[in-house]
């Protein structure tokens, strides 16, 4: 029988404080979410007020700062300001403008009010428009719509009923919505142009040759037809103008929105020496609540349980703020910290943004710099920007290892992608250089890739293998 009994064991654990807590997740967040997410600790902290402007509003009582000191309370007040140093005239600047568009979905309903369709055929119809995608088409198929109608709009039809409809909606402008693929989606379009020669070797190749001209086999696309290559040409020419994405041409507010980007970082050339800024963003004073600090004064000479409940929740009010705005700074710090690392170390670049003078680095390098952990410099770095004199750019963007040249310097991987793009752009199109030739170039002018590398440097540029890029 086994022998049983109690024994200790000693460990070491480490867990992080309240404060860094709170600073890790504001270091992840970009200005405007920042702004958003002080704000909604102003509203859920009710100890924390915002400080009322004096100089504009004499005649109204503002807050006063509060020490918890003179109530009896050891622990220190602090500072409810963050203070940014290059704060503008402008007290509210505004980072985002937004026009108010049409979205891709109300623009089709406006014009199936257009069409005499009876209210049955109505619903179906809007139902089916607000299954389409951003980009126009419709990825749902036509029996499995049968089931969500009848189930959500209480509505019997069936695949044909529905064939008939959709048809009335891919008349609609922009040219090409509704359609269920790309091949439809451009045939859609192919119907609208004037009769010729070249718009109906157009219409041929994509219903009887689209896996052959996707992958730019065109002799056997010329054998297949019967057609000349100067043919061939007028039809490719015919259908590049066409449009894959149709629903691009709406823009949805939303999705502006949310594509919008407030940078994080300014920099500016004085005196020829690059200089960063952080843009001011609202974060307004913030000051201890009278009422409650009194009210912590009054509790704490009482002894009853409610008014030590008060206390203790006064208290764990004060400590989240007093948290959250040293989190606050913190922040700034940090990012302030780490920008400047990141500029000193691309010194040469900054001043004219010429991709081939940024030098190859990792977080590493920037970590050691500052003094910070490598898993701090990534969250400083994600979904945060900086806008320079030639652009705005995500601070990843700088970020790239390296290879050795012949000559036994260092060269970033994004110089050399520069010069594989510059020299992919200029290439004969009639006869596109393939990656072994791609090599060559790229040894004769220093520097070593192997083939894969450059493969890889290819596809993670979006360029296609030679024999797709090749033009007739």
């Amino acid at each position: 029988m086994a022998k049983q009994g109690l024994s200790q064991e000693l460990k070491m654990t480490q867990r992080l404080s309240p404060l860094q807590i709170q600073t890790i997740k504001l270091l992840e967040l970009p200005t405007l979410e920042l702004q958003r997410r002080v704000q909604q600790e102003l509203e859920e902290n009710p100890v924390l007020d915002e400080a009322v402007d004096e100089e504009k509003d004499p005649e109204e009582e503002a807050p006063k700062n509060v020490s918890l000191s003179e109530y009896g309370n050891s622990d220190p007040t602090p500072s409810y300001k963050l203070y940014v140093n290059n704060q503008g005239k402008d007290e509210k600047p505004q980072y985002n403008t937004f026009s108010v568009k049409e979205s891709l979905q109300e623009n089709l309903e406006n014009q199936l009010g257009y069409c005499k369709l009876d209210e049955r055929s109505t619903q179906i119809a809007k139902f089916i428009i607000g299954m389409l995608e951003e980009d126009g088409y419709l990825r749902r198929d036509l029996e499995s719509l049968t089931d969500d109608i009848s189930f959500k709009l209480n509505i019997e039809t069936n695949p044909e009923e529905l064939e008939s409809i959709l048809k009335v909606i891919q008349g609609f402008e922009p040219v090409g919505i509704g359609a269920r693929d790309l091949r439809e989606c451009l045939l859609l379009q192919l119907d609208v142009d004037e009769p010729s020669e070249a718009q109906t070797n157009a219409r041929r190749i994509i219903e009887d040759c689209f896996e052959l001209l996707a992958k730019k086999h065109y002799p056997r696309i010329c054998q297949k037809l019967g057609i000349t290559e100067q043919q061939l040409k007028a039809a490719i020419e015919e259908i590049t103008r066409l449009n894959p994405r149709p629903g691009g041409q709406i823009d949805d507010t939303y999705n502006d929105q949310a594509q919008q980007i407030v940078p994080d970082f300014i920099l500016e050339l004085k005196d020829g020496v690059p200089v960063i800024t952080m843009p001011r963003f609202n974060i307004p004073e913030l000051r201890v609540n009278k009422n409650y600090a009194e009210l912590l004064m009054q509790a704490a000479s009482k002894s009853t349980r409610q008014e030590k409940e008060a206390v203790s929740f006064v208290k764990s009010k004060l400590n989240s703020a007093k948290w959250f705005v040293e989190a606050l700074k913190q922040r700034q710090k940090t990012l302030q910290n780490t920008m400047n690392a990141i500029v000193s170390f691309q010194y040469d670049y900054f001043l004219d943004g010429d991709e081939t003078k940024l030098k190859p680095m990792v977080l590493k390098n920037i970590a050691d710099s500052t003094g910070l952990d490598i898993s701090t410099i990534s969250r400083v770095v994600n979904c945060k920007y900086v806008q320079t004199h030639f652009g705005i750019y995500p601070l990843k963007y700088f970020f790239s290892e390296g290879l050795m040249t012949k000559s036994g310097e260092e060269a970033s991987t994004r110089e050399i992608k520069a010069i594989l793009t510059e020299s992919i752009q200029g290439e004969d199109k009639h006869k596109p250089m393939t990656d072994e030739q791609l090599v060559d170039l790229l040894s004769a002018k220093g520097y070593n890739v192997a083939r894969r590398t450059v493969a890889k440097y290819r596809d993670q540029l979006g360029i296609p293998i030679a024999r797709l890029r090749k033009e007739i």
